[in-house]
């Protein structure tokens, strides 16, 4: 599963050809946008297979995806009559693993060529067939797009290796640009020095326009412009950290602190040796045995001090994770959520030590011990405190291949997805996954929230600072704490697939303040520095955080919103802060919240108080793999009700003891101010809170199941959930047709 926040509104979601039973334009659905005020999804249409793409924003905040997965059929192959890795008639798709898609995210018609995805197979192509491509956008917003595999595989590589480079045509060592800069791709020697296990490679533009890539246990600093490879350490006790061993990896936030200066972290993987890992077929041990890895190392690429660069013991994960994933919070902290205790991603019929299907014990999954309790790590905490699970609740849902995750425009983060099955299966032990999840943060539990106003919608590198108001209603206590404790934070959430955020970025903003009388915050604000390497042009959001707790997110452009040179101006010059001792906060304190806030306002994406030590829950939804729509649940009631539905697999949480799953939902109605929750949005939850003033408001009203499958009411999207029987059927359209 792919998804990506186009605009304040909208999440869009791709998914992998398959056999899910709901149709558009006569063959399986695996498009859809959301739309987050309604909470209703609507089909959309692409013709290339997008299965294991890479994805990245444009300058303009259009968003590209490129290569995919051949053409294919039931069973995941060609094996139905018809079927070619061209084009399947069953499936009607088309080979995607030269494709580029784009869509620029619009309030118009979806069905109309303007809102629609441009995707054609006789469209935009790259120069070679890509699936499981290196992507990351470079400062004058185009994109490099690096290595990958030709037609798919475990890991992209023979037993024995005698050809590194190309694998007898199954992997692809070159690397290439969009916009395209002609001529023929140029070979990476990175890619062939890390044969085998170089999907998805770690990918960093740093300070200096070179790029940081890891793959394997090797890592270098790239000159793509030369093509020249600087080597830098290898991974310490040769842990692989790239697809299928999939670490959770990000870049840590960039802050006037390090001097925005770049450190990578990663966390999790496995340490499975050379002669284990196996061939395009499949590992050669039963990997779902192997323990995922707790081990986590920074690196700061480019040292300001001169200093070699040198990987860093940090601490370890509360408990092994592959296919972890990190999600940039704007309180400065990076969540962690998904994966399993054991194994890797992918799937497939047999391991050499397995040779019978009906032998591998969780279906087609090469990976086991779903892990279902979030872990916040905090990157100024001192060593030995940087991980928290501390009342953060487990899910019962296993999010295993595939499953993906996205901070949402409110602060709240989006979970979905899961499916190691070569084709659509709900009944094996790991099925594929038609239910999301939504995490509140720990932030969720204040009762009011900074609603800021005189946010830009457009940023420059450098140049004139701007500023922006918080008044005295959205926070308490001495103001002049609270504007020493506020923070501007640039968030680019990225594309997300894989348990990777692609283009991922945080950046917290120079800011200086002017404390008024009454109360009023003026914050002073930096423009981002004049280095567009630091954050690239492109859309992003900007979240005001004060005492810890985050404004919703405004969306703005950086840059020039066209790919080419960006302007720069010199730093913003900021005015010396200015204190009021005798000014303070007018909104409530932010700790457990009263019970009775439950009426509603319109409130723009700067405003609202939400409920407060209610951090519990999510509703009810109909979802068909890549298509859902949510409704964020009433949750004061529900709380104290709900404990979720029990696991029919082994799930695994860090923490167990009080104030953890133990205590639970079940144990409290009201939870205190620094827990948090993580609840299946499940079918017939008809709970009755909601967030207050937030842009996201659930229409529940305990209305009967039999008004819930109607299109844009009450919160459910009945008519895209498979197990919906008597949901009305939509009109689509037969897409643009322009581009056929």
């Amino acid at each position: 599963m792919m998804m990506f926040v186009g605009s304040p509104d909208k999440v869009y979601i791709l998914d992998k050809v398959e056999g899910n039973a709901q149709q558009i334009n006569g063959h399986s659905l695996y498009a859809s946008v959301w739309d987050i005020a309604s909470r209703t999804a609507t089909p959309m249409d692409v013709e290339t297979n997008p299965f294991c793409a890479a994805g990245m924003h444009l300058p303009n905040g259009s968003f590209a995806t490129f290569g995919g997965n051949n053409a294919v059929g039931p069973g995941g192959d060609n094996s139905a009559p018809g079927s070619t890795p061209a084009y399947d008639p069953t499936y009607q798709d088309f080979a995607g693993t030269r494709a580029i898609r784009i869509i620029s995210p619009c309030q118009g018609d979806i069905s109309s060529p303007a809102c629609s995805w441009y995707d054609s197979p006789n469209g935009l192509q790259m120069a070679k067939a890509r699936w499981y491509p290196g992507a990351e956008p470079l400062a004058d917003g185009s994109v490099v797009l690096l290595g990958g595999f030709i037609s798919g595989g475990y890991i992209n590589r023979n037993t024995p290796n005698g050809d590194p480079a190309y694998s007898g045509g199954g992997s692809e060592p070159t690397f290439e640009f969009y916009p395209s800069r002609g001529g023929e791709p140029a070979i990476s020697q990175f890619m062939i020095k890390t044969s085998g296990l170089n999907a998805y490679a770690h990918t960093y533009l740093m300070p200096s326009g070179k790029m940081f890539v890891q793959a394997n246990y090797s890592t270098i600093l790239w000159d793509y412009n030369a093509n020249v490879e600087t080597p830098l350490p290898d991974m310490p006790n040769q842990i692989v950290r790239v697809y299928p061993a999939s670490a959770a990896t990000a870049m840590l936030p960039l802050t006037p602190a390090n001097n925005y200066t770049p450190t990578i972290l990663f966390c999790g993987g496995t340490n499975m040796t050379d002669d284990q890992w196996g061939n395009f077929t499949a590992p050669i041990i039963n990997t779902w045995d192997w323990p995922a890895e707790t081990d986590c190392q920074r690196i700061t690429p480019e040292p300001q001090d001169g200093s070699a660069p040198v990987y860093i013991q940090d601490d370890d994960l509360p408990i092994g994770r592959t296919m972890g994933q990190f999600i940039a919070l704007p309180d400065g902290t990076m969540l962690v959520v998904n994966g399993g205790q054991n194994g890797t991603a992918g799937y497939g019929k047999l391991t050499w030590s397995t040779l019978i299907q009906g032998d591998m014990p969780f279906g087609e999954s090469y990976a086991a011990g779903p892990v279902g309790q979030p872990a916040i790590y905090n990157p100024n905490a001192p060593a030995g405190q940087r991980w928290s699970s501390a009342g953060l609740q487990t899910s019962s849902i296993a999010r295993l291949y595939h499953s993906s995750a996205l901070l949402l425009p409110d602060g709240s983060v989006m979970i979905a997805g899961s499916n190691p099955n070569i084709d659509t299966n709900t009944s094996t032990i790991f099925p594929t996954t038609y239910k999301a999840e939504i995490f509140y943060p720990p932030y969720f539990s204040a009762k009011t929230r900074p609603a800021p106003t005189g946010i830009p919608q457009t940023l420059s590198y450098g140049g004139n600072p701007f500023d922006i108001t918080v008044p005295s209603t959205s926070y308490s206590g001495n103001a002049n704490d609270a504007a020493d404790n506020t923070t501007v934070w640039l968030i680019r959430q990225g594309f997300t697939t894989h348990a990777m955020n692609m283009g991922q970025r945080i950046m917290q903003l120079n800011t200086t303040y002017t404390v008024q009388n009454d109360g009023t915050l003026i914050i002073h604000t930096a423009q981002p520095p004049p280095n567009p390497n630091l954050f690239q042009p492109g859309p992003a959001f900007l979240f005001v955080t004060v005492n810890g707790i985050p404004s919703n997110g405004s969306y703005l452009i950086l840059g020039s919103g066209q790919v080419g040179t960006q302007p720069t101006q010199p730093a913003s010059v900021l005015p010396a802060s200015i204190r009021a001792d005798s000014a303070s906060g007018s909104a409530p304190s932010n700790g457990s919240s009263s019970s009775n806030s439950n009426q509603s306002s319109g409130a723009t994406t700067h405003t609202g108080a939400i409920i407060g030590g209610v951090v519990a829950a999510i509703a009810a939804v109909g979802i068909l793999g890549a298509i859902f729509g949510i409704c964020l649940a009433r949750r004061r009631r529900a709380a104290a009700a709900r404990t979720g539905s029990a696991s029919t697999y082994p799930m695994s949480s860090t923490n167990l003891g009080e104030g953890g799953v133990a205590a639970g939902l079940g144990a409290r109605g009201v939870r205190s101010s620094d827990s948090s929750a993580f609840v299946p949005l499940q079918q017939g939850n008809h709970s009755t809170a909601q967030l207050i003033n937030s842009p996201y408001q659930d229409e529940f009203d305990g209305r009967g199941s039999e008004q819930l499958g109607r299109s844009g009411e009450y919160g459910r999207s009945g008519e895209f959930d498979p197990y919906y029987d008597s949901a009305p059927r939509i009109s689509t359209s037969a897409g643009p047709q322009k581009y056929r």
